[in-house]
């Protein structure tokens, strides 16, 4: 077998990301008082290196590294946002992780090693390549909550996070080898062109794609595969759990596009039903027990699993039987694809606003710790509201567009009892976004000292909320790029 030398162009952004990780890696080392702002600085180079080598990377789709790895529009445009979304995890953390003295160059090189494994999983194209993005994103992930490793609850977060997500990979691996099994090959389109040629009744192929799918709901933090995500957010460092409750929801949306739309396209009236039953347990669940909760953080959590299950209502809207398939198909997908962008948005200034009322020595983890923020601060009040506002789904902010985008995709595909379900429980979510404004405007403030943090902090919290409400105001141009992302 002659050995062909793979395209190195496509993938330049990830071979940064690997050397630049292992040159922060060799300098820190050999630095002592410098390490650590040093470490911080090429972090952020390197994801802008990165960002910038996306620009030269181009439109077409080109398949390279024996067809394991694939450079499109879809796949360029969601790296873009992990990068800036990483890169905005950085800010807003760095001094929480410094008044901690958690900011080590460890830290540094896991966020990069985990940005470069969200983004193989984002451009893979093959079961293997898939395996080995999201095991280098879960590795670091694993170790960066427990981080502090004096701390118990951190330690007891990270170890779950391990144990279950292990379990979680095993589950996966085990549904790529059915799979294997069945098709003969590994490659993502070529498993969707055997399945086509011999047709989707294999029991074996349906079987493997129960694993997959438990895979994908444990990385997505879906119910019933959700108990880690409370625990990982409440015990993790703030800073850690931005990360990851931000950047791994966009590879975890693009691992579940191409392995069930690009690949499992014909065994859509199975995964349908199972992303039917894995949406309204996250909603309803995730719904009902956030507005029970009085830590921020498992609040936001638990807000976060209904999130995701908005998403998988647009992916499982794509499957219809009337009118314009392909364009129907295609406003669906974009709007989940939509969503999950503004998930990210909206869970990167809700975080940021915990981190900036926390400070050395105090986390600001209660939903209490938010009284009177009015009074502290009328700015950030106001860029909370907007956050708050944004996720329960008020008009006219980025969270409505959002989820009435998704859930014009459902009504499309006939699907209104979905719908119907939706809104009640956006309905039910809407009381716990609303406490903290009420706790912000109404009630007494119960911490009287001062809102510290630095003046890129302040301007890079203000442009995300800021952002939130602009987008809000005109949606449009975001929806035409996910669906031209898609749709290209």
């Amino acid at each position: 077998m002659d050995f062909v030398m793979p395209d190195f162009r496509p993938a330049a952004p990830e071979l940064f990301i690997a050397a630049m990780a292992l040159l922060t890696l060799m300098a820190t080392t050999f630095m002592k008082r410098r390490a650590r702002p040093a470490a911080f600085w090429l972090c952020q180079a390197t994801l802008l290196g990165a960002l910038l080598l996306m620009g030269f990377s181009g439109i077409q789709r080109t398949l390279t590294f024996s067809g394991m790895y694939v450079s499109d529009l879809f796949g360029t445009a969601l790296k873009a946002v992990v990068c800036l979304s990483v890169a905005t995890v950085l800010q807003y953390g760095r001094a929480y992780m410094a008044a901690r003295k958690l900011d080590s160059p460890e830290y540094y090189l896991l966020v990069l090693l985990s940005t470069l494994g969200m983004m193989v999983l984002i451009s893979a194209s093959h079961l293997v390549t898939i395996y080995l993005g999201l095991e280098l994103m879960s590795l670091a992930l694993y170790a960066l909550v427990a981080i502090d490793r004096d701390n118990p609850r951190s330690t007891e977060a990270g170890m779950k996070y391990f144990v279950l997500g292990a379990l979680a990979s095993g589950l996966l691996l085990y549904g790529m080898s059915m799979l294997y099994g069945a098709t003969g090959t590994l490659e993502i389109p070529l498993i969707a062109r055997k399945i086509y040629e011999h047709g989707a009744k294999d029991s074996v192929v349906v079987f493997g794609l129960v694993f997959l799918l438990a895979g994908i709901g444990f990385k997505l933090g879906l119910v019933p595969f959700h108990m880690w995500v409370p625990d990982v957010y409440h015990g993790a460092p703030t800073a850690v759990t931005l990360l990851v409750a931000s950047a791994p929801k966009l590879a975890g949306f693009a691992m579940a596009l191409r392995i069930l739309v690009f690949g499992l396209i014909d065994l859509a009236e199975q995964w349908q039903m199972m992303l039917t039953v894995l949406a309204v347990g996250s909603i309803v669940l995730g719904n009902l027990a956030a507005a029970a909760q009085t830590n921020i953080k498992r609040m936001l959590a638990y807000s976060g699993i209904s999130h995701m299950g908005f998403v998988l209502l647009g992916l499982l809207s794509g499957v219809v039987k009337v009118g314009d398939i392909a364009s129907t198909a295609i406003n669906a997908y974009s709007s989940a694809m939509f969503y999950v962008l503004a998930y990210v948005l909206m869970t990167l200034a809700s975080f940021g606003m915990v981190i900036l009322l926390s400070r050395s020595g105090y986390e600001a983890e209660e939903i209490d710790d938010f009284k009177g923020l009015n009074e502290r601060s009328p700015w950030f009040a106001a860029m909370m509201l907007i956050t708050m506002f944004s996720m329960a789904g008020i008009p006219f902010f980025v969270g409505f567009w959002a989820k009435l985008s998704v859930l014009q995709a459902v009504v499309i595909a006939g699907q209104y009892w979905l719908a119907v379900l939706a809104v009640l429980m956006s309905v039910v979510g809407t009381f716990y976004y609303l406490r903290i404004v009420k706790l912000m405007y109404f009630d007494s403030a119960r911490e009287t000292a001062p809102i510290f943090a630095t003046t890129g902090t302040r301007v890079l919290l203000s442009v995300n909320a800021l952002l939130i409400a602009l987008i809000g105001l005109r949606p449009d141009g975001l929806m035409q790029i996910c669906a031209f992302t898609l749709r290209f």
